[in-house]
């Protein structure tokens, strides 16, 4: 006899791809540099999230729905006063928590308009700006990532922004399969990359590789490398990369840590932040110099590899735009894929996104 009995909804309904997938709005974004947010309020965006980033007059930042509850336009088109932030539009102004606070033509029988609009929390650490868009109550319980080489004294950094008009899905997949370092040429830093462990949990993926290296950091002179080709030789380091939800961290060797800070802009758009720290550690005699001129050297050497820096961002971003674009015009071709770490990742994305 034919069985009539109805699918469960898991059985009858096929899994969202997984370059459509949402994100774990319980975790902290990075939207911006600290640098970025000065006297002028900065419109940023996550997840289809329009937020205003504004500094009151005690230099904190501030983050709001970027729209006047009013007449429904950005507020990132207006100013700063004092503590408030002001519409461009009819000069309401809004405080920290996104009440009116202040309407210049308001008369003496009216009362402020009981208007409110979402505020964010956000906190600025290690030179950037993070937003919590998810649950407030959850914001304390859940860590930043930290980047303990931004203040130490020993490692050099390079910041380069990633923009791609793809789901963040590709970014995470290309940082993490050190296979496609044939697409760099002249940039590349690593080689012959092999997958020696991988391991996972609900919050982590780490892929180690046994590589070689075309830098060495162990001499004054050495730091050169990154400015001339002709210097770096081959020899072996061991290449690790995590996924540490939402974000990306990497170590090559003992002199190099890389940093990838995530924000998912939208279903086909992402922007990040490359984090390049270049160690010093290997210089023991720096330990011996005085602070202030140990950070003159750092503050100095600043951005010293923009230039490989930008040139891999450029490169990557092409791959993944033209991923993006097949996937858009046929999201039903199949693709092949031999790295087993990239399972790993798409399983990671699934189990945050559906959280």
């Amino acid at each position: 006899m034919q069985n009539n009995r109805l699918k469960s909804p898991s059985q009858s309904t096929e899994k969202t791809h997984i370059r459509q997938l949402g994100i774990n709005l319980n975790q902290w974004y990075t939207v911006a540099r600290s640098t970025e947010v000065q006297t002028q309020p900065l419109a940023v965006k996550i997840w289809n999230l329009a937020i205003v980033l504004f500094r009151n007059s005690a230099d904190k930042i501030n983050a709001l729905e970027d729209r006047c509850p009013h007449r429904q336009v950005k507020l990132s088109h207006g100013k700063i006063k004092g503590e408030l932030i002001e519409c461009a539009y009819h000069g309401w102004r809004f405080n920290a928590i996104g009440e009116c606070a202040e309407v210049d033509y308001l008369a003496a029988n009216q009362k402020l308009p009981n208007c409110k609009i979402r505020s964010f929390p956000v906190k600025e650490k290690s030179g950037f700006i993070w937003i919590f868009p998810g649950d407030e109550t959850k914001a304390e319980q859940i860590d930043l990532l930290s980047l303990p080489e931004w203040e130490h004294l020993n490692y050099i950094a390079t910041v380069a922004v990633i923009e791609c008009q793809a789901h963040y899905s590709f970014l995470i997949e290309n940082l993490m399969d050190m296979y496609h370092g044939h697409l760099h040429e002249d940039l590349q830093a690593w080689a012959n990359p092999v997958l020696d462990t991988l391991a996972e949990d609900e919050h982590k993926v780490t892929a180690l590789y046994q590589a070689e290296s075309y830098y060495k950091i162990d001499k004054i002179w050495s730091v050169s490398q990154l400015f001339f080709k002709s210097l770096r030789q081959l020899h072996p380091e061991p290449l690790e990369v995590s996924y540490v939800y939402p974000h990306w961290v990497s170590t090559l060797g003992n002199d190099f840590k890389i940093y990838c800070l995530v924000c998912p802009v939208s279903e086909t758009a992402t922007r990040a932040y490359l984090i390049h720290f270049t160690s010093l550690n290997a210089f023991w005699r720096l330990h011996k110099l005085p602070v202030w001129f140990r950070r003159f050297i750092k503050d100095s050497l600043f951005g010293a590899a923009q230039k490989l820096l930008d040139g891999l961002v450029r490169q990557d971003v092409l791959m993944i735009e033209e991923e993006q674009q097949a996937f858009l015009q046929n999201s039903e071709i199949k693709s092949y894929e031999l790295n087993r770490a990239l399972v790993s990742v798409q399983r990671l994305i699934r189990s945050q996104a559906e959280k």
